[in-house]
């Protein structure tokens, strides 16, 4: 596992590189440590899966660089757009029916027909974003069972001794602390919200009213 600073002049570069090449990257999110690679290769998918150790038939979340390229992916009406343009960029994942011809691998979205999309409130990931033009996952980094950490020492802790590892680590120390990201169900007849995290249940009822 090679570590770099995030700081550092030549981290952009770098992880751009790394994502090309079919990379997994451990990277600092605006929630939690995250394991971010190319969302449309299925032989980089599969292995941010093999890291760690999910089962296939659970979805990941993806990132994406903005609501045009959500729509690409997921099917979104007008109502379901004015609520992402008042919560992205942000800390809150929202479950779509997906598009028949998403152009994503199986394995991101697993047996179901919905996709967990989010565009983060994060500066480097954002840049990321734009530079690739591309999805990238959106999955927290640690093993499948363990806590999802802010602490970067923490973090490689649980990679560490694992057969299969992360190629490409960049520090960013501590984050700041944050819950991770509620996860928000727009796929269905009856909003549903799927798990409470830093935007609260309060903020979206308020909205979707």
């Amino acid at each position: 596992m090679k570590i770099i600073k995030e700081k550092s002049k030549k981290a952009i570069n770098e992880i751009t590189k790394a994502i090309e090449k079919g990379n997994v990257v451990i990277l600092s999110t605006d929630t939690v440590y995250g394991l971010i690679a190319d969302a449309t290769s299925e032989k980089t998918v599969k292995k941010v899966f093999e890291i760690k150790k999910r089962q296939t038939s659970k979805a990941i979340p993806i990132f994406v660089k903005d609501i045009k390229m959500a729509k690409k992916i997921a099917k979104i009406d007008k109502n379901q757009e004015r609520f992402l343009k008042k919560f992205w960029p942000g800390k809150i994942t929202v479950i779509f029916k997906k598009k028949e011809n998403c152009n994503l691998p199986k394995i991101i979205y697993g047996d179901k027909n919905t996709i967990g999309i989010r565009i983060p409130d994060h500066k480097l990931l954002n840049i990321l974003l734009n530079k690739l033009k591309k999805p990238l996952t959106g999955t927290s980094a640690n093993i499948s069972g363990k806590k999802e950490s802010i602490n970067i020492n923490e973090v490689l802790k649980q990679f560490k001794n694992q057969k299969m590892k992360p190629d490409l680590i960049i520090d960013a120390g501590i984050l700041k602390s944050s819950k991770p990201s509620t996860i928000l169900d727009l796929s269905r007849k009856k909003v549903k919200i799927s798990r409470i995290g830093a935007i609260s249940e309060k903020e979206i009822l308020k909205f979707l009213k």
